[in-house]
C-alpha cells in the first residue's frame, strides 16, 4: 500500500470509492469533478490518496483558511478496512498541515455513522458539546441576496 498526493486525476477512483462506503454525505455540487477540483487547487498538497496494485483504496482531503485544518470524505474501502490505512491517511495529512503552520484540525461526522465516530474517538479526536454547527447552501442565493 502506497500513499500519495491526490491529484484530478484520481476523482473517479475516488469518488467511486465514496459511492462503496455507506454513509458518504456526498452532493452534486461540492464533490462533483468540478468541485474537487477547486478544493484541490486551494489545497495541492493536503489530499492523499492510499493505493494497492494500482486501485485507490483509501482517501482523504483535507484543507485549511490559514488558521485550522478540516478534513473531509476520509474513507477506506471496506474490504480493506482494520489495516491502519485511515490512521496513515490522518497522520499523512495532519503532517501537511503542520509543515505548512495549522496546528489544530476539526472535522465533522454524521452521528449516525457509529463506526466513523468509533474512529475519529479512537485517535484522540474529541466531540465539542460547546459548538453548533451552522450551515447555509449558497446556492440557495437569489439576485436579492447577491
Amino acid at each position: 500500500m502506497k500513499i500519495r498526493t491526490m491529484t484530478i486525476q484520481d476523482y473517479d477512483g475516488v469518488y467511486g470509492l465514496w459511492l462503496a462506503c455507506s454513509g458518504m454525505g456526498l452532493n452534486d455540487l461540492d464533490d462533483s469533478k468540478g468541485g474537487i477540483t477547486r478544493f484541490l487547487v486551494r489545497n495541492p498538497n493536503t489530499c492523499f490518496v492510499a493505493e494497492e496494485d494500482g486501485k485507490i483504496i483509501g482517501t482523504i482531503l483535507t484543507g485549511n483558511d490559514g488558521r485550522r485544518g478540516y478534513i473531509y470524505h476520509a474513507a477506506v474501502h471496506p474490504e480493506y478496512r482494520r489495516q491502519g490505512i485511515a490512521t496513515q491517511l490522518v497522520e499523512t495529512a495532519m503532517a501537511a498541515l503542520y509543515k505548512i503552520g495549522i496546528t489544530k484540525v476539526a472535522l465533522v461526522v454524521f452521528d449516525q455513522n457509529t463506526g466513523g465516530n468509533a474512529f475519529w474517538e479512537k485517535i484522540g479526536f474529541t466531540v465539542r458539546d460547546d459548538l453548533v454547527y451552522r450551515n447555509r447552501a449558497m446556492v440557495e442565493m437569489t439576485k436579492i441576496d447577491t
